[in-house]
């Protein structure tokens, strides 16, 4: 009764976006793409894979997704045994002692009753498909729900990668603030000694003092950031990373391996959410033929054997037993509620077909959002490098310039400031691009490796 499933057309483009703001694929060079590549070959930090590995054992989310998983299986066992018949067995026992005015002689007065029935309870035989049908159903909700398992485990594995990356760059910022409050302590004590035997006017000392405490600010504010990356860090692993497994800064994180989008968007169908929202589709196409078996005859079939004895001994006498055969059919003729049944079903089917379109088509914006940041950050990254070389440059011939009396410290302080935002700037644009390339992993399906695998490999 249920309808024929045929997959629906992805109504994304065929290939990925082209143009000035993406490279060209490296498919050809023989990256492999992110369904090919274990998370643990993807992430080649040691430090980063042990806690991704902690947090696949102990982070609370995950332990969710994963009994959701559990209870659809059960759903699906206690659907598929509507298939079976039913078998069940009771027994009972009686004791009477009658009146001896009231018992002829010769006759007990004590009466013993027992009895056993044994058979089954209403087994509907599913000439329809009514049954056949809700276990489809069930089925396909199960497998779903282990894609979303899936699913909650990329988000996790990617989740983890940017925390840890985001503690990187802060410590990174840290180490540079404190870097830069040493060299302005130094500043101003020299100009504070120079103002002290007249060489230096009160102007440049106030100057460099402002820029001292700018730095303690810094400091305070990246160490607070810091700690906060830390506790993000825990919550994600589900315990507190130790010390050792933690980054100094970015240059000390392990590459990311090189990953290939593909050369077609159906790499998108791999994706967990996709494949779930694929299996919810089905689901409905499996309702229907619920709702379609429900107009026609349901069969049910009772059968029992029962036995009476007045002695235990004689339980099981084929003079004491019975059988009993009781088929039921109910024929539907009109139920109001049946077609109303229906209505819902080919409606459940519309929208999990437009919910399933729209998980492609999000996924599609997701993977080229993420391959136009690829394409155009490299050459962020290369054109801040050489802003922070330029600057440093330029930092360095103003003090000598200040040093040797020709320009006054204001031209140092605005050199200073300068550098010093964007060398914070290279930081984050390293941070933005390696967080991307975590995020491309993600988003094209990387890093939902079946259970277990991430025990004792990836």
């Amino acid at each position: 009764m249920a309808p024929k499933y045929t997959r629906p057309q992805a109504p994304v483009p065929a290939g990925w976006p082209t143009g000035a703001a993406y490279k060209e694929t490296k498919a050809a060079t023989g990256a492999p793409t992110a369904s090919e590549l274990r998370w643990r070959e993807f992430f080649a930090d040691e430090q980063l894979q042990k806690i991704i590995e902690t947090a696949l054992n102990s982070n609370r989310d995950l332990r969710l997704a994963a009994l959701n998983v559990e209870r659809a299986r059960a759903l699906y066992g206690v659907q598929r045994a509507e298939l079976f018949p039913a078998v069940s067995a009771v027994g009972s026992g009686a004791k009477q002692r009658s009146s001896s005015d009231l018992t002829p002689p010769g006759v007990p007065r004590t009466t013993k009753q027992f009895s056993v029935n044994l058979g089954i309870t209403s087994w509907e035989i599913d000439f329809f498909g009514r049954i056949r049908s809700l276990k489809e159903q069930a089925l396909e909700e199960y497998l779903a729900t282990e894609q979303a398992r899936r699913s909650a485990q990329i988000a996790l594995v990617a989740e983890v990668a940017r925390a840890y990356l985001a503690l990187a760059a802060d410590r990174g910022n840290l180490k540079l603030a404190r870097s830069s409050l040493d060299t302005q302590q130094g500043i101003y004590d020299l100009i504070r000694r120079q103002y002290e035997v007249g060489l230096a006017n009160e102007l440049d000392l106030r100057r460099a003092q402002t820029q001292v405490d700018a730095a303690r600010g810094d400091v305070a504010r990246l160490m607070r950031l810091v700690a906060q990356d830390r506790n993000a860090l825990n919550l994600l692993a589900g315990s507190p990373a130790p010390e050792d497994l933690l980054p100094t800064d970015l240059a000390s994180v392990s590459p990311l391996r090189d990953i290939s989008p593909g050369l077609s968007s159906e790499v998108l169908l791999r994706r967990p959410d996709i494949m779930a929202a694929e299996h919810q589709l089905k689901a409905a196409y499996a309702f229907i033929g619920a709702a379609r078996a429900a107009f026609f005859p349901r069969i049910s079939l009772t059968t029992s054997l029962g036995t009476a004895s007045n002695e235990l001994s004689g339980l099981f006498d084929s003079g004491n037993g019975a059988w009993s055969f009781a088929p039921q059919v109910a024929m539907p003729i009109f139920d109001a509620r049946t077609w109303a049944a229906l209505r819902v079903s080919k409606t459940v089917r519309k929208i999990a077909l437009t919910q399933y379109e729209k998980v492609i088509q999000t996924a599609f914006r997701e993977v080229a959002d993420s391959l136009a940041a690829q394409g155009t950050v490299d050459r962020q990254v290369k054109a801040q490098q050489s802003l922070v070389n330029a600057l440093a440059e330029t930092h360095r011939l103003s003090v000598n310039r200040y040093t040797n009396g020709i320009d006054s410290y204001l031209g140092v302080l605005d050199a200073q400031r300068t550098l010093y935002a964007a060398r914070q700037g290279l930081i984050a644009l390293r941070l933005a691009k390696l967080a991307n390339q975590v995020r491309l992993y993600a988003v094209l399906g990387g890093g939902g490796h079946q259970p277990g695998e991430h025990q004792g490999g990836s």
